[in-house]
């Protein structure tokens, strides 16, 4: 039995009802007021039911079975514009009056137009030279917000036993501070170089790039034996595809058009904590 879910901060019963004739719902289930589950659906009307939501502003999931969170072993995600709000890179650059410079390389790196994230990341960091390491607390302090739902999503993931994840091609500077604050499992992500109370314009040690991210899920997954079934990936760009591709529930959030394409799930309109409503808990 194939089951669809639908959620939209405002969902809109005309719209429901239209979606559930097209895909031939057997019944629908209220799972709040942002989400309902139509039961039995007929999985062939996929394109029907995107075109549908893309129209309706919902999100959308078809699912052969409905799985127990608890079965679930890890929850890995990206940090910036995924976590977070901003590009913690673009913010620091803002600081130093060179935002437009940096931020043209992210959003090329981010669609994928970039292939070498690691010599994107170096052209990125090299325009900081100099800036004041103050910047990074500014940018934290001042700038740097949870998306909504985050702190739901990880909260009660962690209470049904998945290990968390925070695997980031941005900075070790916010990573540790995000991992102590939401009491995260591991962290992983680049070393800001810090000279005379500035930044060098490098970064230190190896670039945690696309296949750095996937290395460290994989490795992960291999210590606690858990599987692509038991495997939720969160990301927004290009560097996070290959992360996303070792998980069954690959999540694409606020994401660029080459990432929706290719992730298993996608959220354009809900938060993150709507992950949940995937699942049985």
């Amino acid at each position: 039995m194939t089951h669809l879910i639908l959620q939209a901060p405002n969902l809109v019963a005309s719209n429901i009802e239209k979606i559930a004739a097209i895909a031939s719902a057997g019944g629908v289930q209220e799972l709040g007021n942002t989400a309902v589950r139509l039961l039995d659906v007929d999985p062939d009307v996929r394109p029907e039911v995107q075109a549908c939501c893309d129209a309706f502003g919902m999100d959308y999931a078809f699912f052969d079975h409905i799985a127990r969170l608890r079965d679930c072993r890890i929850l890995a995600m990206d940090m910036d514009s995924t976590l977070v709000n901003i590009e913690c890179i673009d913010e620091i650059a803002d600081l130093a009056g060179r935002k437009a410079e940096v931020s043209a390389i992210t959003e090329a790196a981010m669609r994928g137009e970039i292939k070498d994230f690691a010599e994107s990341l170096r052209r990125r960091v090299a325009l900081l030279e100099g800036v004041d390491a103050t910047a990074l607390e500014r940018v934290y302090e001042e700038r740097l917000r949870l998306n909504p739902g985050a702190e739901n999503l990880i909260a009660t993931a962690r209470r049904y036993g998945l290990k968390v994840l925070l695997v980031s091609g941005g900075f070790t500077f916010f990573t540790e501070r995000l991992k102590a604050r939401l009491d995260l499992d591991a962290c992983h992500a680049n070393v800001l170089e810090v000279s005379g109370g500035k930044l060098s314009g490098r970064v230190h040690g190896d670039i945690v790039d696309a296949q750095g991210k996937a290395a460290r899920l994989a490795s992960l997954a291999q210590e606690l034996g858990a599987t692509s079934d038991q495997i939720i990936a969160v990301g927004d760009g290009a560097n996070d595809l290959k992360m996303m591709a070792l998980a069954k529930y690959s999540v694409a959030y606020r994401a660029k058009p080459v990432v929706r394409e290719q992730a298993n799930y996608a959220l354009n309109v809900s938060p993150l904590d709507a992950i949940l409503n995937w699942f049985r808990m």
